[in-house]
C-alpha cells in the first residue's frame, strides 16, 4: 500500500495486518520481557539466562556430551560451545574428551557448579514474585507455546 493510501475498514483481512495482532511481535516481546525477569534474579547467582539454562539442562542430568545438551536446548553447538567455556572459567562446569570416542566432548557440572543448584532453588519462586502469576498460570503460558518452542505439552 503506498505511503498516505488509508486502511479499507471494510476488509478484515486488514486486521490480520496489524502489528499488535501478529503471534511474532507478542513472542519477541514476551521472550525479551521474561529475559528482563529474570537479569535480575540470575545476577546473583553470576550466571546470565542462556547460562542458566545450560545448568538446568545439566542439573538434570550430567555428565552429558555437548552435543546432546545442544539439542536439549535447541542450539547450535558452536553456540552452545562459548557458554560452556565461561561456565567452565567460573568455575561450573568440566569439559573432558569420551574415554570411548575422543571427538565427543562431555560436560560435566564441577562441585560449585552442584551446589550452585541448591541457590538457584529460590528462582522459580522470585520468578512468580515478579510476574505476579502462579506456577500454574505459568505452567499454563509455557504449555501454550510448546507447539511454537517444538515440544509438547508436559
Amino acid at each position: 500500500m503506498p505511503e498516505g493510501d488509508a486502511v479499507d475498514a471494510d476488509d478484515p483481512r486488514d486486521a490480520l495486518l496489524k502489528l499488535e495482532n501478529q503471534l511474532c511481535f507478542a513472542l519477541v516481546t514476551a521472550a525479551r520481557n521474561v529475559v528482563a525477569v529474570y537479569r535480575p534474579i540470575l545476577e546473583p547467582l553470576g550466571l546470565t539466562h542462556p547460562q542458566y539454562l545450560v545448568m538446568l539442562a545439566l542439573w538434570e542430568r550430567a555428565p552429558r556430551p555437548l552435543g546432546d545438551l545442544a539439542e536439549e536446548l535447541a542450539m547450535e553447538p558452536a553456540t552452545l560451545s562459548p557458554l560452556v567455556k565461561r561456565l567452565e572459567a567460573q568455575g561450573l562446569v568440566s569439559r573432558t574428551r569420551s574415554a570411548t570416542d575422543e571427538r565427543v566432548l562431555e560436560v560435566g557440572l564441577s562441585p560449585a557448579g552442584r551446589e550452585l543448584r541448591e541457590r538457584a532453588l529460590d528462582v522459580p519462586g522470585a520468578v512468580m514474585a515478579a510476574t505476579g502469576m502462579t506456577a500454574a498460570e505459568i505452567a499454563a503460558v509455557r504449555d501454550g507455546l510448546s507447539a511454537f518452542a517444538g515440544r509438547r505439552p508436559r
